[in-house]
């Protein structure tokens, strides 16, 4: 069963007075492409996070945001006393020498002067980082199971225009017979217009013909455009991810579905190739948010 690039995953949860959201959100890319917008605090922890998405999520556009919402009574920012009342002993004794008086609005002044207000460094609690952790991983499972749904989705889809191709492919037999006949006709026609008199020799024209028509023979390109789409969908009830093997695979449908359209020489065949390029983009275009 194959899951889809896209999700959305969420964790909400408080530990040590603090009220934490880990949201992960996932697009489809090439490649694993990891953004994460997280608190400084976690910021020694950034690879052992990266590696457990690239893990977990194998690929996709993950954007990792954390936030922290603080429920305590302290505070990471304090007055630095000693330097506060210094700066007022020096404000007062130049008022004074000024005439000036000394009233609330100094204060106000005061806390604005550089070192008066001081930013504590909060250190990682391990045992708090074990738990976001562990709430890391049920995001990462939440995202999984959106991924799986929406791959059932895109499975479906993808199923039914493999099919179609399948069910286009057995209508090209009717129409191949005409077709050879046609050509012949038309081949015959061409050499009767060019007056030779006669001299024509008639077993080497029918070697020739026989050659030309065995060079436009389409029945290698129908079992192969058969056994790919049958291996199509073999691959897409593997268990492991196989978006990038299902694109390599549908590359081959093109080329044996192109190559019919260049044999084709006959109006209903070029139809029916036409309707299956059509399948088939849209399933590549599926294919571009398969895991």
């Amino acid at each position: 069963m194959i899951k889809s690039m896209t999700g959305f995953g969420k964790a909400e949860f408080e530990v040590n007075n603090k009220k934490i959201t880990i949201e992960l959100k996932a697009l489809n890319s090439k490649q694993i492409d990891i953004n994460a917008r997280i608190p400084s605090v976690y910021r020694e922890k950034e690879i052992e996070l990266r590696k457990v998405l690239a893990e977990k999520l194998v690929r996709g556009k993950i954007d990792l945001s954390i936030y922290v919402e603080n429920h305590g009574e302290e505070s990471n920012s304090k007055i630095n006393e000693p330097i506060l009342k210094s700066y007022f002993d020096h404000l007062k004794e130049i008022n004074a020498g000024l005439g000036l008086p000394t009233d609330q609005t100094i204060m106000q002044a005061i806390l604005r002067l550089p070192d008066v207000v001081k930013t504590e460094h909060e250190t990682l609690d391990e045992e708090e980082w074990q738990v976001i952790l562990e709430h890391l991983h049920k995001a990462t499972k939440d995202i999984n199971d959106f991924r799986t749904r929406e791959g059932e989705a895109l499975e479906a889809d993808i199923v039914s225009n493999t099919e179609n191709i399948r069910n286009l492919l057995t209508q090209v037999a009717p129409f191949e017979a005409q077709r050879i006949n046609t050509i012949k006709s038309r081949l015959t026609e061409n050499l009767g217009k060019l007056n030779l008199n006669g001299n024509v020799d008639e077993n080497r024209f029918e070697q020739e013909l026989a050659y030309y028509l065995d060079k436009m023979d389409m029945n290698e390109e129908k079992v192969r455009l058969e056994n790919h789409c049958i291996y199509f969908i073999e691959t897409l009830s593997q268990p492991e991810p196989s978006g990038k093997k299902l694109s390599f695979i549908s590359q081959e449908m093109g080329r044996e579905i192109n190559t019919l359209g260049s044999k084709a020489y006959e109006s209903n065949i070029q139809r029916i190739v036409v309707q299956m390029k059509d399948h088939l983009e849209r399933i590549k275009e599926q294919l571009l948010n398969v895991l």
